[in-house]
């Protein structure tokens, strides 16, 4: 689909669904929120954050809830996308213009915008990698608890930094040197990177 710059636009590509675009925009333009356009569809904010969204495909037109895992959904109205996949996102699908419930559409948006008002939505999770401690750090902490204590103290990302740090190293001539070099700098509670960083 082309890129586009306004909700006008996005409903002129979207010929065959135009009605019923427009009649989800005006339920929708008649709350508070905000209308913009993100990831080339419109989104609709309550103060910066994303509370629903429209679409439009082949067969089918719809509304996404951002944070719809959190709605009642007592009228059964909401699906996952993608089982298993999205945690928080629902989408209330729709084939025709008669499949849109106008009251159930408004009473909808504004739970949801009610709940973002609450805060209540799932934050992104990052996974965490593990830090796997190299041996030859290992065998340094034996020699010198206060590198093991202040190793301990750094953030797992410092850590991690510092293990990946040594472990890239080929030869093991190269990784005692590389210890040698860093010990002073964990002892000191700083990033292998901190001076690179902005402050």
């Amino acid at each position: 689909m082309k890129k586009v710059s306004s909700i006008e636009e996005y409903i002129e590509v979207n010929t065959h669904f135009a009605e019923e675009l427009t009649i989800l925009r005006k339920i929708i333009d008649s709350t508070e929120l905000e209308e913009t356009i993100k990831w080339n569809a419109p989104v609709y904010t309550l103060s910066g954050k994303n509370v629903v969204g429209l679409g439009a495909f082949k067969n089918h037109f719809g509304i996404w809830f951002f944070n719809g895992v959190f709605l009642k959904d007592e009228k059964n109205l909401l699906i996952n996308a993608q089982e298993n996949k999205t945690k928080a996102l629902r989408q209330m699908r729709f084939e025709s213009k008669t499949d849109i419930n106008e009251a159930a559409v408004l009473s909808y948006v504004k739970e949801a915008i009610e709940n973002q008002k609450l805060g209540k939505e799932i934050k992104p999770t990052r996974a965490t990698k593990p830090v796997v401690v190299p041996l030859e750090l290992k065998t340094a902490f034996t020699k010198n608890k206060n590198l093991e204590d202040a190793f301990n103290i750094l953030t797992p990302g410092k850590q991690r930094e510092y293990c990946g740090y040594i472990n890239d190293a080929k030869r093991e001539a190269t990784k005692l040197s590389r210890l040698e070099k860093i010990t002073p700098m964990i002892i000191k509670g700083v990033g292998l990177h901190d001076k690179y960083k902005k402050c």
